[in-house]
């Protein structure tokens, strides 16, 4: 038996925040109805203008940060930000250290075509190897460095040079229910700590991976003390304006060149989630831990949109899901375990009622065009 899923769209009733209504209809549809019927977008839109001004005539070097990994949202919001609304940004990057080679690209095409100032800050990749494989026995998810890296580090630049207004790109409400169209999202403290970091905070895993928490300093959130002496405010684009992710795509092919590329959780796809080697990875660990990947996701995401019908949608899950990822060979040598182990602490974390999954049963998919491109460890002196 499958798992039950919205009548809808395509979640599963293993998503986090997921819930039906007595028609079978998830609540993140029910949310998105209200982003399209009831939100005043046009006064959101002054609402917005209305921050950005005041944070012009603080006369401060720069008028806010801009979290940035080169992906299409980062991307749209950057442009937004400098060609619709005249704002000056500092360009913050945590290089979580697994960039793809088209992403690097648009990176530096973006920021000549835009021509910003950057901090890019890359953390030791010792440090980041220890820091996946904790997280990934302990919460089923090996991302954690990334996530409190990207949401802590420009926090601490805010704090540092004293620039009080950080401007994200999508809103929390596009994927989960933790947010809602109707209310103004804040990334701060609690969102953090609750839904960023899986309630492990760098004080925490120091104690785990054996290291001084000063190693881990990258990954530390200001204290409310430090926020609130430079009142610091940390709010998404997707707040102020309608958000859509195929028109805004889009748009920075055709003003930045941006360039399109394909991840293995989406075959066939290829403008969500490119920036990272091991999306198809972490899509993987979400299969087995809720029975649904990636292309669940997007395909809910289009039906909304009104781009695709529901039985296509299906018919796109049942084809492409079921797959393991090639990338999964360079991961396990990274974090020097084997399948086996892998496949057991996934399981692990199995999220009832998905179904339990057979690893070795699993088709693998074909290698990202890439993906030899990519370090390696262990290779022979003198060798490429």
């Amino acid at each position: 038996m499958g798992l039950t899923r919205c009548v809808k769209c395509t979640l599963p009733i293993t998503w986090e925040t997921l819930y039906f209504d007595d028609n079978g209809v998830c609540n993140l549809c029910h949310n998105w109805e209200i982003k399209a019927r009831d939100i005043d977008w046009a006064a959101r839109e002054q609402q917005m203008i209305a921050i950005f001004e005041e944070a012009k005539n603080k006369e401060a070097s720069y008028d806010c940060i801009v979290p940035f990994s080169g992906g299409k949202d980062s991307t749209f919001t950057l442009y937004t930000l400098i060609r619709k609304y005249g704002v000056k940004p500092l360009v913050i990057s945590f290089d979580h250290g697994f960039y793809r080679p088209k992403t690097l690209e648009n990176r530096l095409r973006t920021f000549r075509e835009l021509g910003v100032d950057v901090i890019t800050f890359t953390p030791n990749w010792h440090i980041v190897k220890k820091l996946m494989l904790e997280s990934l026995i302990r919460k089923g998810d090996f991302c954690w460095h990334c996530h409190a890296g990207i949401f802590a580090y420009p926090m601490q630049m805010a704090i540092k040079l004293n620039i009080p207004l950080i401007i994200w790109g999508e809103g929390g409400g596009e994927y989960e229910a933790y947010f809602k169209f109707s209310d103004i999202e804040e990334t701060d403290e609690w969102k953090f700590n609750r839904r960023i970091i899986l309630g492990m905070r760098a004080e925490d895993m120091a104690g785990f991976i054996g290291v001084k928490l000063r190693d881990l300093d990258p990954f530390v959130y200001p204290s409310r003390e430090e926020m609130e002496r430079v009142g610091v405010r940390s709010l998404p684009l997707g707040n102020f304006i309608p958000w859509d992710q195929q028109a805004n795509t889009e748009l920075i092919k055709a003003e930045l060149g941006w360039q399109e590329d394909v991840i293995e959780s989406l075959p066939g796809m290829s403008f969500d989630k490119i920036e990272c080697m091991f999306e198809g990875v972490r899509d993987y660990v979400k299969f087995l831990k809720r029975g649904f990947s990636r292309m669940t996701h997007r395909t809910s995401i289009d039906i909304r949109s009104g781009r695709i019908g529901r039985d296509e949608a299906m018919e796109l899950i049942r084809k492409w899901e079921h797959r393991k990822p090639a990338s999964l060979e360079v991961f396990l040598k990274y974090l020097d375990i084997t399948e086996e182990e892998f496949n057991a602490i996934c399981l692990k974390h199995l999220i009832p009622p998905a179904p339990l999954s057979d690893p070795h049963a699993l088709p693998k998919g074909e290698k990202l065009w890439d993906q030899d491109l990519w370090y390696r460890e262990g290779r022979e002196k003198g060798k490429s």
